[in-house]
């Protein structure tokens, strides 16, 4: 039931007033070819697109915003299309996640700057799900986030290809020389068949899982591949959906809340989710002024079974096969006694209420509670004198026997470095070595880069090793695998443990425990940190000095200081415009 009236629409504050200024605002309507019929008592909708030409995962966002205006417009509102940022993956340099803050200030001040009573988001590509929704969270209008949704399954030569999880093991055995060119060639043009996000159990695929799971997509929207048609229905739905929240005044902070965190958080560990989850979701969490940390995040990893078999932490399917499983809702119905379905969506509904029906069409996908992939979450966090404020490593996706491991380091300072020894075939490195990469963190990276799966050193591949302990600072993609600790924090480029660690001391990992120690005595240590002296600034202008100077570290989600919800004034209109 409406809940609002049209004076009391945002929008209204543009055209409603018999004045100088909404003369200036009607007319340039009517320039725009729109009659008066079309707005000023209705809801203007925001449509924001991550789409760009080198985008591969959104190229389908130009036909799916026909869709959504098509649905706004059958439920008697005004649709407009609005660029955003598109972060993407493939081609962004250094890293994309530079950029995932920018994305999310545009995303705010877009909002907050137009004529626009509600929004539907248009991500899917890592970074785009977290940006768009800390900047609408800021915003405070009534949205929905419409999901991408994955790429079709990979293939060459029969065998079924994921995103990013094979194209690692094939360079391996390429540089193995167990591969040919031209098989290297087949799987180059095989493993990216459609539109669509990476269609393992990546960042993309968890992220908008993650969405879903807070209640901010269609129930179930983020299990639909890119190019069902199902997908083109979604997004009219979301259209229709969008109007009825404006008049419903159905606002983020309403959906957002400590429940639906919990629930997301416990969703991400049975999903089997990106280590990258742990950044966003602690970010999104944040602009709702929700708390959560890294511990909260490892308690409910210790007591929720991974239970998707999806690579890269599962052994044998892809996101297709997960939709056909029966997908996101299927998957929290296995749970749902773990959740809070009290919690609401954008649909207007409850979680619990969204569940209705749901069902597991395979049961080796989305195992039972009896089954599960691994008997823990799918990540888990880790303390200690060289991770004062956490690491992260996925468990599920490494070599047993690294569980508990002690060896020594072989420390490198920069990508370029590690990279030209871990090529050289007379590395003195065994499997017991400890690889670490350094200054690759939010700042030193900069911009916290994947660099986390660090590549196995040519000689041991040779040898037939496929994994090996490997620590930084740094990121490394969801679709990666092995034994990588990831997100040391504090990084070593603003002075934090890892940066006295030097080559041939003894690292110990001890992952039941949660406890990751380099075994060097503490007046070494206090030596250390005496000579050490601080890296040159990455940048001196621009957004890379902003970003520099404001970035929070990996445990506190990586947003900037300066947009918390603690900091200055409550977020809310402007009081001028």
């Amino acid at each position: 039931m409406a809940s609002k009236s049209e004076k009391k629409l945002r929008s209204a504050r543009w055209f409603a007033p018999d004045d100088l200024r909404s003369f200036g605002h009607r007319s340039r309507m009517m320039q725009l070819g729109f009659s008066e019929a079309d707005f000023g008592n209705k809801p203007v909708i925001g449509i924001l697109s991550t789409w760009s030409d080198l985008n591969s995962c959104h190229s389908h966002f130009p036909d799916r915003v026909e869709h959504v205006k098509r649905g706004v417009f059958q439920a008697g509102g005004l649709a407009v299309e609005m660029p955003a940022l598109s972060v993407d993956e493939s081609f962004t340099k250094p890293t994309s996640m530079l950029y995932r803050n920018l994305l999310a200030i545009e995303t705010e001040e877009v909002i907050r700057s137009h004529p626009l009573d509600g929004v539907v988001l248009m991500g899917g590509c890592d970074k785009t799900t977290p940006g768009l929704v800390m900047g609408a969270v800021s915003a405070g209008v009534p949205m929905i986030y419409l999901p991408a949704g994955a790429m079709l399954r990979g293939n060459y030569a029969g065998q079924i290809l994921g995103s990013g999880s094979d194209a690692w093991k094939y360079w391996d055995e390429r540089r193995a020389g167990n591969i040919t060119n031209e098989q290297w060639q087949g799987v180059e043009g095989g493993i990216a068949r459609s539109a669509g996000t990476c269609m393992t159990m990546g960042t993309a695929s968890t992220m908008m899982s993650i969405a879903d799971a807070l209640g901010l997509t269609l129930p179930g929207a983020s299990s639909i591949p890119a190019v069902d048609s199902g997908h083109q229905r979604m997004s009219a739905d979301c259209g229709r959906r969008i109007v009825d929240m404006v008049w419903e005044d159905l606002t983020p902070n309403k959906v957002l809340t400590d429940a639906s965190v919990r629930n997301a958080a416990i969703v991400a560990m049975a999903l089997g989710c990106s280590t990258n989850a742990v950044v966003h979701l602690i970010a999104m969490a944040r602009r709702a002024g929700l708390a959560l940390t890294l511990d909260d995040l490892d308690a409910l990893g210790r007591v929720t079974p991974l239970i998707a078999n999806v690579r890269p932490s599962g052994k044998d399917y892809l996101m297709e096969d997960f939709y056909y499983a029966g997908g996101l809702l299927a998957l929290m119905k296995q749970i749902e006694d773990r959740l809070d379905t009290s919690a609401l969506t954008v649909s207007g509904k409850s979680l619990g209420e969204t569940l209705v029906g749901a069902k597991v069409f395979n049961d080796d996908v989305i195992r039972p509670l009896s089954n599960p992939v691994y008997h823990e979450g799918s990540l888990a966090v880790l303390h200690g004198n060289l991770c004062p404020d956490g690491a992260v490593i996925k468990p599920a996706a490494c070599d047993p026997r690294y569980y508990k491991h002690e060896g020594p380091a072989l420390v490198f300072d920069s990508y370029p470095e590690m990279k030209k020894a871990i090529d050289d075939e007379n590395l003195q490195v065994t499997p017991d070595h400890v690889l670490v990469l350094r200054n690759a963190g939010p700042q030193g990276g900069p911009g916290f880069p994947e660099w986390g799966m660090l590549p196995i050193p040519k000689a041991l591949i040779k040898q037939g090793h496929r994994d090996m302990l490997r620590i930084s600072d740094a990121r490394m993609s969801g679709t990666s695998y092995g034994a990588c600790v990831l997100h040391v924090s504090p990084e070593s480029y603003v002075g934090g443990p890892l940066a006295l660690l030097k080559t041939g001391d003894i690292v110990r990992l001890d992952l039941e425990n949660r406890h990751l120690d380099m075994l060097v005595d503490e007046a070494e240590l206090a030596r250390r940190r005496a000579a050490w002296t601080p890296p040159q600034p990455r940048f001196e202008r621009g957004w890379g000095w902003m970003y520099i100077n404001h970035i929070t570290q990996a445990d506190k989600g990586c947003d900037f200081d300066f947009l918390q919800t603690d900091f200055g004034r409550p977020v809310g209109e402007p009081d001028i415009f």
